[in-house]
C-alpha cells in the first residue's frame, strides 16, 4: 500500500455542496499550506452507484483537467469513493475502521457535510432530521476526530438556519451553555425538542417549529463543545462549524443565491488554509460570525 501524504474524507459528497467541496479541495490543495505531496480524498455517499458517478464526474471535470490537479493528469490528488450513511451508526463505525486500517498513521481532514432537509413538520420529520443531522454528524465527529493527525482539521457544515435568534431566552441560553460545557448538554436539548414536538408544545417550550433549524443549532453547539475538549489535548487539531450560505442545490429545491462552488469556499478554507489557529468558531462567507 502506497503511503499517502495527505488524506481527507468528505461526507454526503455525491452532489450539491459536498461534491463542490471535493472539487475545490482538489483545486485549492496545490497552493495551500497543507500541500505535502500526494492527496487522497474519500468522497462518501449513501449510494455506491451515485458515489461512483460522482467520482467519474470529477475525474472528467474540465476545470480539474485544465488545472492538472488530479493524479491521472499529473497532479497530486486522487479521489476515491466509500459508502457511508451517517444516519446508521454501523455505517459510520465501518468507515472509521476502514480508515484506521488503511491509514494507521492517521488522516488529516474530515468535512462532515451530509445532512437532510425534509418537507413538512411533525414528530416523525423531527425524529428523522435529528437522527441524521444531529446524532449522525455527532457520531461521525466522535469516531473520526481521534483518527485526525496533529495539526489536522475537522469541519462540520452547519447552517445559518441554526442561529440562535429564533428561540426563547431560556433555550438560547441553554444552547450557549451547551456549547461551553459538553455534548450531553446539547443532546438533552435535542431530546427536549423532540418531546415538545411530540406533545405539540414546541412553541410553548421556546423552540421554533423547524426540524432542520433546531438540528443545526444542536450541531453547532456540539461542534463548539468538542472543539473545546479537543483543544485541551494540545494536538493542534482545529474544529469549526460553518454555514455555506443559501446555495442552489436539491436541498434548497432550486432556491438559493450561491452556486455550490461558492458554498464550498468556507468549508474548504477551514480545511486547507491558514486560519490563525482558530477553533470552535461558527463561520460564514469566509469569516467567523456570531452564532
Amino acid at each position: 500500500m502506497a503511503i499517502q501524504s495527505r488524506v481527507a474524507a468528505v461526507t454526503g459528497a455525491n452532489k450539491g455542496i459536498g461534491l463542490a467541496i471535493v472539487r475545490n479541495l482538489a483545486l485549492q490543495y496545490p497552493a495551500s499550506p497543507f500541500n505535502a505531496g500526494p492527496f487522497l480524498i474519500y468522497l462518501t455517499a449513501r449510494s455506491a452507484e451515485r458515489g461512483a458517478e460522482a467520482v467519474d464526474t470529477l475525474n472528467n471535470d474540465p476545470q480539474l483537467k485544465q488545472a492538472k490537479v488530479l493524479a491521472r493528469d499529473g497532479g497530486d490528488t486522487t479521489i476515491k469513493f466509500r459508502e457511508l450513511d451517517i444516519s446508521q451508526a454501523k455505517s459510520i463505525q465501518e468507515f472509521s475502521a476502514f480508515l484506521k486500517s488503511e491509514h494507521p498513521d492517521g488522516i488529516d481532514i474530515v468535512i462532515n457535510n451530509a445532512g437532510i432537509a425534509m418537507q413538512g413538520f411533525d414528530a416523525n420529520v423531527v425524529r428523522e432530521t435529528i437522527q441524521t443531522n444531529y446524532y449522525g454528524t455527532l457520531e461521525a465527529t466522535q469516531d473520526l476526530l481521534p483518527l485526525i493527525r496533529d495539526g489536522g482539521r475537522l469541519v462540520n457544515v452547519s447552517s445559518m438556519a441554526g442561529k440562535l435568534n429564533k428561540y426563547s431566552d431560556e433555550i438560547r441560553n441553554a444552547f450557549l451553555h451547551a456549547a461551553k460545557t459538553d455534548v450531553n448538554a446539547s443532546t438533552i436539548l435535542m431530546e427536549k425538542f423532540k418531546q415538545a414536538v411530540a406533545d405539540g408544545k414546541e412553541k410553548a417550550a421556546g423552540f421554533p417549529s423547524a426540524a432542520y433549524a433546531v438540528s443545526k443549532a444542536g450541531e453547532t453547539a456540539f461542534t463548539k463543545a468538542i472543539a473545546m475538549e479537543e483543544e485541551k489535548r494540545n494536538r493542534g487539531v482545529l474544529v469549526n462549524a460553518c454555514c455555506p450560505g443559501y446555495v442552489k442545490t436539491d436541498m434548497t429545491r432550486g432556491g438559493g443565491a450561491k452556486t455550490p462552488d461558492q458554498g464550498a469556499q468556507t468549508p474548504v478554507m477551514l480545511a486547507l488554509q491558514d486560519i490563525g489557529g482558530r477553533t470552535g468558531g461558527f463561520w460564514q462567507s469566509e469569516r467567523e460570525i456570531e452564532w
